[in-house]
């Protein structure tokens, strides 16, 4: 049987809004009546890989940030950005694996939450059972969790059978960028990345070959390479 395909375009390390603004464009592609596309769309989806190029926070729709809040972070050095994700305040930054996954025939007629989970079963290829406690129950406990830290973060907006946004894997976060915030809402949790679970300096790039084949067994599809990095 032939298997869907799905665009892969790796973008190396970018500014977060070189990603929101290439995001919106695949949005914009894939909601497109058939046969209406410019080029013709021949896939089933796109996957959009990058890592943050400079330390981002963004908050969801359920909001996150007061002007004063998201004023302080910005004194901190970083970015504040505003996102039609679900959910609530979170970080990105260098270190971190960003997974935009837009989907369309592969998921449609499927619910919300059954295009977000998924994600889970490949968010976390590198790390062995052993470094798994069992996770907390959801929700609100989205992502994917060790014990009560969370290494991945999950934000995604379904609309008219298109799936956006995706996941954030922590691989060697400097996870001291969380402090000045509650992460995605959640009092009395904590944060991790596969670096600190696994006590030895994992980079996104070491991470992304065995995530990319858990994609594809997990979604029954192949991957058309586009890389867009410099």
């Amino acid at each position: 049987m032939l298997l869907p395909a799905v665009r892969l375009v790796r973008l190396g390390r970018v500014p977060y809004s070189e990603l929101l603004a290439l995001q919106e464009r695949w949005l914009r592609r894939l909601q497109a009546e058939p046969g209406t596309e410019d080029p013709p769309r021949t896939e089933a989806g796109a996957l959009l890989l990058c890592e943050p190029a400079g330390p981002v926070y963004t908050a969801g729709l359920r909001g996150g940030l007061t002007p004063e809040e998201a004023a302080r972070l910005r004194a901190l050095g970083a970015e504040v950005r505003a996102t039609g994700r679900g959910g609530l305040a979170t970080f990105h930054g260098p270190g971190q694996l960003l997974c935009h996954l837009f989907f369309d025939s592969l998921v449609e007629g499927t619910r919300a939450r059954e295009r977000v989970w998924p994600f889970k079963p490949f968010a976390v290829p590198c790390a062995p059972s052993k470094a798994f406690p069992p996770p907390p129950p959801a929700p609100p406990y989205t992502g994917v969790w060790l014990g009560e830290r969370k290494i991945c973060a999950i934000g995604v907006r379904c609309g008219r059978h298109i799936t956006s946004h995706g996941l954030a894997l922590n691989c060697c976060t400097d996870l001291t960028w969380f402090e000045h915030i509650v992460p995605c809402g959640l009092v009395g949790t904590g944060v991790t990345s596969l670096s600190q679970e696994l006590q030895r300096h994992l980079t996104v790039d070491e991470v992304t070959p065995p995530f990319l084949e858990a994609f594809k067994e997990t979604y029954k599809c192949t991957l058309i390479s586009e890389d867009t990095s410099n």
